[in-house]
């Protein structure tokens, strides 16, 4: 993959001091929410302190990256501090996402660190109460899920920009959660309900590609920047054209690296994406391409409670030999000279962000983490 040689590939998030912004904005807003918390119960602070861990140990912050660069190419000013509030909402609705995630495919860990049904299995253990300890744990990330769903739209709608633009973006950001949402039922649903061996695996995998992930990490915050600045119909789909392919691309990546990835980059045992039972695109079109017995063996095995670690090498042996990660990496490819060259065409304002665009691109598909 050849990338134009006008790109800065060296920490593109941290542009115009981008990533220390959001941070102090998501601090700004969790001082906040602690002290109303601890208005209504001391006993929320492990709670308070759950969420403040979880949204400020780590992340990529791309979406808030987009949404910032979105505004930016639309003519919208560097030091506005509402921009970055409403950008970091995004944050918000990432970590609800991500918490409801791991939930649903019991995973141990994220960045690392215990998932948040675990830490609060944890808790319940290191306190010796009463009941089913797994059940608090779920019950608790369900309800900080939640929370942190609410939480992304009040933080948006008092980030501080102008009320009229705000709410002129407000049915983007409502169609972003939407889609979310509905890409995680669809991803839900394909374990159960879906005939990996037959037709239409690999288009319903890109269906949750692009519901589950694409839109919501590119194209919509790109889209909610413009509307945020001002920006007219022609910049929106202007930033569509770019930023699906883009995110698509970035999706493609995340389940190679769920796969192959280093668990010792990437914070996750490897492998886990087997484990969970991801039906991916990488998954379908190894299904596609490996022998009928091997073919059967991925779709009886994908997501067994039981996976041994011994069986997990299996799969991924037989994923790899099915060449469909080298079918991913071309259309990772493909997806990646796609947005750049829509990218030349965006009517952006002038200033830094065509610079900024590209190297973001970069960024959310030349990865390891």
């Amino acid at each position: 993959m050849t990338l134009p040689a006008a790109v800065d590939t060296a920490n593109p998030v941290d542009r115009e001091g981008l990533r220390l912004r959001v941070n102090r904005a998501l601090e700004e807003f969790l001082r906040r929410q602690e002290g109303l918390l601890a208005t209504i119960s001391p006993q929320l602070s492990e709670a308070s302190t759950a969420l403040r861990d979880f949204l400020l140990d780590g992340g990529k912050r791309l979406r808030p990256a987009f949404c910032y660069w979105g505004w930016r190419g639309a003519g919208g000013g560097a030091g506005a501090d509402g921009i970055v509030a409403a950008a970091a909402a995004l944050e918000l609705l990432q970590a609800s996402a991500l918490v409801h995630d791991d939930l649903m495919d019991r995973s141990d860990t994220r960045r690392g660190v215990p998932s948040v049904h675990r830490r609060f299995e944890m808790l319940h253990r290191a306190g010796g109460w009463r009941g089913d300890r797994a059940q608090y744990g779920t019950s608790a990330a369900v309800l900080l899920g939640d929370m942190l769903l609410c939480w992304c739209d009040e933080l948006f709608l008092r980030c501080g920009l102008d009320p009229a633009a705000v709410l002129a973006a407000k049915p983007l950001f409502d169609l972003m959660r939407t889609e979310v949402m509905a890409g995680q039922y669809l991803d839900v649903l394909e374990p159960v309900a879906g005939d990996s061996l037959g037709e239409g695996a690999a288009e319903r995998a890109l269906d949750v590609v692009r519901y589950k992930s694409a839109k919501y990490t590119v194209e919509r915050p790109l889209q909610v920047g413009a509307v945020l600045a001002g920006a007219g119909p022609a910049l929106v789909d202007a930033y569509g054209a770019f930023g699906l392919p883009l995110g698509e691309a970035f999706q493609l990546r995340d389940d190679q690296l769920g796969v192959f990835g280093d668990p010792a980059v990437t914070g996750k045992p490897a492998g886990d994406d087997l484990r969970e039972g991801k039906r991916t695109l990488l998954v379908a079109l190894a299904m596609e391409s490996c022998s009928p017995a091997d073919a059967r063996l991925l779709d009886e095995r994908l997501g067994a409670p039981d996976l041994a670690p011994a069986e997990v090498e299996r799969l991924r042996g037989i994923i790899a030999r099915s060449g469909a990660p080298e079918r991913v990496e071309q259309r990772i490819d493909a997806l990646l000279t796609e947005a750049l060259a829509a990218l030349e065409a965006v009517p952006l304002a002038e200033g830094p962000a065509r610079d900024a665009l590209r190297a973001l691109a970069s960024a959310a598909t030349v990865r390891r983490y």
